[in-house]
């Protein structure tokens, strides 16, 4: 037997092909465009996502002949609270507006501040999520809006072009503000808030539960026989805590990708939208997680390369092995606007202390401690919630420099550990949600941790200049939101 684990990107699908015992067999990745038509902007044709399954199929069932015909279920991670609008014959009505949509700041403002809407979501409506994107396409494209039947999120799209069925996870769900995290369910005063009814929403199920099965014309083209399990899968976040082993109360990770994420899972439900953390439902049953995001964690540190037509690996390696103490120049690394703790979308990044001296390393060293402040932010709101993080797991692009990893124990004061091997992703967790719901496993035994290669511990000469030095980030942040 094996299981596919589908991990839909902002940028790209990548399809993972893993064996009955969760070892990867092959993958395959195919990639798409965004689509900026405003400034604040961000949209994606779903056809583009079909076109990319398909070749990503095609790559792995030439590859992996065998393997990929013992095909026996099948799981989906996605890009979080895109708004995907279906009519009533399950055609899209529009492009996906997606989770770095900022175009509806009014109207997310505004359900925020309506009666229960935080207590019972359990988050501030940012304008990424999917609620807002509604009441604005209501505001603004009327004759679409009334067309509207179902909206799915990426991954449930994908989940109906697999199975036919409407159906979405409860993680996934857990950001549109629409969904009552608590008692994982659709929220009628929530639907109700932005104009919306639950003839609407998919049904739901636990990421780890079946979810359909593969349609018969899409098992006749890809040349499977047998019954093909489709589990309700994950938003990418949640996939990728099932990917790393974070499912209990002290797991957790710190992702220093495009945007950097500190997650922890949690035993029990602790919401605390006031600091701007998420607070999700976990893929699994009775399982929550929360997690901080900064909106420009690399993405920091490639705004620098281009300024400086030099390769992002290049800028950190000039920083050499040893960690030095905080530099002189600081950097906030808000580029796009800020989540956690801020929820700012129009608080803009800045330099200060800039002097005839600074060099391309000082501002690269600016840029990585600017970030490394930034994932403190919400590595502290997650504690302040009772999070015991005694240590995190470091992955993510900004993970292989040496340098920014000692920076970042030192920073946030905790221990990383380093996992060997290239699988522990969001496909990976997908692929594991489907195992469990093809065939009946327990979550725990089949959502483990990687091997550690190696744990960076915090350089405990200079944890009390670094702890000084995000103090005073702490502090420009109102000082540079009142001249913007």
């Amino acid at each position: 037997m094996s299981y596919l684990g589908v991990d839909l990107g902002t940028s790209g699908l990548r399809a993972l092909l893993v064996d009955a015992d969760g070892a990867p067999i092959g993958s395959a990745e195919s990639y798409y465009a965004v689509s900026n038509p405003a400034s604040g902007w961000s949209e994606q044709d779903p056809s583009d996502w079909l076109a990319a399954l398909d070749e990503v199929v095609a790559k792995l069932s030439s590859n992996h002949s065998a393997a990929f015909k013992a095909l026996r279920g099948i799981g989906v991670a996605g890009h979080m609270h895109g708004a995907t609008l279906l009519d009533d014959a399950g055609d899209v009505l529009r492009p996906c507006i997606l989770w770095n949509d900022t175009r509806s700041e009014a109207e997310a403002a505004e359900l925020d501040q309506t009666t229960e809407v935080r207590e019972l979501s359990a988050n501030i409506v940012f304008p990424g999520f999917t609620a807002p994107k509604l009441v604005w396409v209501k505001n603004n494209e009327s004759e679409t809006f009334e067309k509207v039947a179902k909206v799915l999120l990426p991954a449930a799209y994908l989940n109906y072009h697999l199975t036919g069925e409407y159906v979405a996870d409860r993680s996934d769900s857990s950001g549109t503000s629409w969904l009552d995290v608590k008692q994982r369910a659709w929220s009628d005063l929530l639907l109700k808030a932005s104009t919306m009814s639950l003839d609407q929403m998919p049904n739901l199920v636990e990421g780890s539960e079946t979810a359909g099965v593969l349609r018969s014309e899409l098992k006749s083209r890809w040349g499977l026989t047998g019954e093909v399990v489709v589990c309700g899968g994950a938003g990418d976040n949640a996939a990728a805590a099932c990917g790393i082993g974070a499912l209990r109360e002290g797991d957790g990770f710190v992702s220093l990708g495009t945007s950097g994420v500190v997650l922890a899972a949690r035993d029990s439900f602790n919401p605390a939208p006031d600091t701007a953390l998420h607070t999700f439902c976990h893929a699994v049953p009775d399982q929550w997680y929360q997690m901080g995001v900064m909106l420009s964690a690399t993405d920091s540190l490639n705004w620098l390369s281009r300024i400086m037509a030099t390769p992002p690996a290049d800028l950190t390696k000039a920083l050499g092995t040893d960690l030095k103490a905080p530099g002189d120049v600081r950097f906030l690394p808000y580029l796009s606007g800020e989540r956690t703790p801020h929820n700012d979308a129009r608080i803009r990044g800045a330099f200060t202390g800039l002097s005839m001296n600074s060099d391309k390393e000082e501002l690269t060293r600016a840029v990585i401690e600017g970030v490394s402040f930034g994932l403190k932010d919400s590595l502290d709101a997650l504690k302040s919630t009772g999070a015991k993080i005694d240590a995190l797991t470091a992955i993510g692009g900004g993970s292989a420099s040496g340098y920014w990893l000692n920076l970042l124990a030192t920073v946030l004061d905790v221990p990383l550990k380093i996992p060997t091997g290239r699988e522990f992703g969001a496909a990976l967790g997908a692929a594991r949600l489907a195992m469990i719901a093809a065939t009946g496993a327990s979550p725990s035994d089949i959502v483990a941790a990687p091997e550690t290669g190696f744990v960076m511990q915090p350089n405990s000469d200079l944890t009390a200049a670094f702890a000084d030095a995000y103090q005073a980030f702490r502090t420009a942040y109102p000082a540079v939101k009142n001249i913007q």
